[in-house]
């Protein structure tokens, strides 16, 4: 009965402070501008161009240093081990170069989990954000280099589904940056948060001396 009060009780303040999960495929939200993915095990930023709403960067467009600089220095409901999406396979193959890429985590997340399709099929596109904010029709930097030729580096245009290689000082058009950290994450309850929380089943706790005494 004590178990099944504290289970109630933990539910019960999840919801309250906003820590549930709603699905959205094998997409997550786990509050605070966290969005798992169950499939890669990895947890994006909800705000696609947190850079710039941040106020990091004025507009988000960024050469491949910049970007990998901002990435690596950010710190993020409570999370420091932050980095751009990698542009290899999930088995450490690749990169994938061309359209229907979806091995990479940001190919993954456009065909397989948000269901968009890529250029010139049918339909073609960013047609679906999913959960994601500021998610534009645009090339995002990936933290893999063009082994080849390092004047490059591997992005992927969520504007028509290709991942290919750009010039990491911009030429041509800067991309964005795009956060993601591995494994499952949620956001950090504030100091006050954790008091509600320990000051109720502390509360739970202590009804159940009481009753215990009785």
């Amino acid at each position: 009965m004590f178990t099944r009060k504290i289970l109630k009780l933990w539910t019960t303040l999840l919801l309250i402070f906003g820590l549930t999960a709603s699905a959205q495929a094998a997409l997550i939200d786990r509050g605070g501008g966290l969005i798992y993915d169950t499939d890669f095990n990895i947890t994006w930023l909800q705000d696609a161009n947190y850079a710039k709403t941040s106020g990091y960067d004025t507009d988000g467009f960024m050469t491949w240093s910049a970007a990998m600089t901002w990435a690596d220095g950010l710190v993020y409901a409570g999370y420091s081990d932050w980095r751009l999406p990698t542009a290899l396979n999930q088995d450490g193959s690749g990169p994938c170069n061309g359209n229907n890429c979806t091995g990479s985590e940001m190919g993954h997340l456009y065909f397989t989990e948000l269901g968009n399709i890529a250029y010139p099929n049918p339909g073609w596109g960013l047609t679906n954000t999913g959960p994601f904010t500021t998610l534009l029709s645009y090339v995002f930097w990936s933290g893999t280099e063009y082994a080849p030729n390092p004047v490059f580096a591997w992005g992927f245009d969520f504007g028509g589904g290709r991942q290919d290689y750009y010039y990491k000082d911009g030429s041509g058009g800067y991309p964005f940056a795009w956060a993601v950290r591995p494994g499952d994450s949620a956001a950090v309850p504030e100091p006050g948060t954790l008091f509600l929380l320990g000051t109720g089943l502390s509360g739970l706790a202590g009804l159940r001396r009481w009753r215990g005494r009785k």
